[in-house]
């Protein structure tokens, strides 16, 4: 049984869409991040960054104590070392596939995110900040269209955790002001996931799980954004 400690946003979606691929028995804990949920002592144990999506591997393969993971790269790797799936069959096909899932990581994650911080949550609309993320947006989906050029995935030889990492980043596109018409190697890999019975099932579980309306409340605005290292001791 894999415990997920899990909120509906891109990062997530991450492992929902990994999990419902695999059909590994699992069971979702929600982390309501509007209302603070992620800063709980008993949470920040296994969780220390304050963030979700974690899982507590109630089930490893070495029949041991639970096994906790953080951070959603971190947590793809390890499923998918689990279920030998996903992650590529040849030396070669694992560094092409870690590869692109650390450009989500370190490039589109938080670049998009960036985005749509300043463009939805932001309570003062400041031109250049709107501009510089929303122009690097735009930069990394045309690397991700130039990759796709005559290729049906991202990575290896097949569907991979790299694409679903990146996926889930790409579906706010309307919010982080792209339009997928503009990149059409992107727009039909977009379109190929979205299609996925496990995607479907994926979003729909996100669905059940109630989210916050946007834009935020002053109150969840300051738990989402305002945190210090002095606010966040357990």
């Amino acid at each position: 049984m894999i415990e997920l400690y899990y909120w509906p946003t891109p990062n997530g979606h991450k492992i929902t869409l990994f999990l419902e691929e695999t059909g590994l028995d699992y069971e979702i804990h929600p982390v309501n991040i509007g209302a603070g949920e992620q800063f709980d002592p008993e949470f920040l144990k296994f969780s220390p960054n304050n963030r979700m999506p974690a899982i507590i591997d109630r089930a490893p393969a070495d029949g041991g104590e639970p096994v906790t993971v953080f951070e959603s790269g971190a947590i793809l790797i390890y499923l998918a070392l689990k279920a030998d799936k996903f992650y590529g069959e040849t030396p070669r096909e694992r560094t092409d596939i870690l590869q692109w899932l650390m450009w989500q990581m370190g490039g589109l994650g938080p670049m998009a995110g960036q985005n749509g911080h300043f463009n939805v949550y932001a309570p003062e609309k400041i031109e250049y900040a709107i501009n510089r993320y929303v122009n690097e947006t735009n930069r990394l989906y045309g690397v991700l269209d130039r990759r796709l050029a005559g290729r049906e995935f991202v990575a290896g030889s097949g569907y991979s955790i790299a694409d679903m990492a990146i996926y889930p980043w790409i579906v706010p596109h309307e919010a982080h002001k792209q339009d997928l018409n503009d990149f059409p190697n992107l727009k039909a890999w977009f379109e190929r996931i979205a299609t996925r019975p496990a995607t479907i099932r994926a979003y729909e579980k996100g669905g059940e799980v109630r989210s916050y309306a946007t834009p935020v409340t002053d109150e969840q605005r300051a738990v989402l954004f305002g945190q210090t290292a002095a606010s966040t001791k357990a």
